[in-house]
């Protein structure tokens, strides 16, 4: 097998596929998450403090000198980014715990007898009428 023809049959794989399905929904809902914590969640953060505006929080470690730009430690930056994965990793708990309730009611569900398993059962029942019907008393012929 060719390592073009192994490949294919690697990518068109359903795992694969999935997979990659979930990185690029997952991209755009970083995206989404990151514009909520910087345009709906920020703001009003930083209001209740003060008027505070976090993506600007930044201290100036060396001054800028002629051509050379200032070294600036943007940790507002950072704070942001740190409420943006914790919104992100408590939707993904949230998913994953709806997800596992949702497994667990299936397991709970019993599933119904297979085919093989109800014609078992037919045959039983056939077989059980058959031991209770009374046998037929053969009388002799009158003599």
């Amino acid at each position: 097998m060719s390592v073009l023809s192994e490949f294919k049959a690697f990518a068109v794989k359903g795992n694969v596929v999935d997979m990659a399905v979930g990185i690029i929904i997952g991209a755009a809902f970083g995206k989404i998450v990151s514009s909520f914590v910087g345009d709906v969640v920020m703001p009003p953060l930083g209001l209740l403090i003060g008027g505070v505006d976090f993506s600007n929080l930044s201290i100036v470690l060396k001054e800028a000198v002629d051509k050379q730009p200032a070294v600036i430690l943007a940790y507002g930056k950072f704070l942001q980014t740190v409420f943006d994965f914790l919104i992100v990793a408590f939707a993904i708990f949230m998913a994953v715990k709806v997800i596992n309730r949702l497994h667990r009611e299936e397991a709970k569900a019993p599933a119904g007898p297979t085919k093989d398993q109800a014609l078992l059962m037919e045959i039983r029942d056939l077989l059980k009428e058959r031991q209770e019907e009374p046998a037929a008393v053969v009388t002799p012929p009158p003599a």
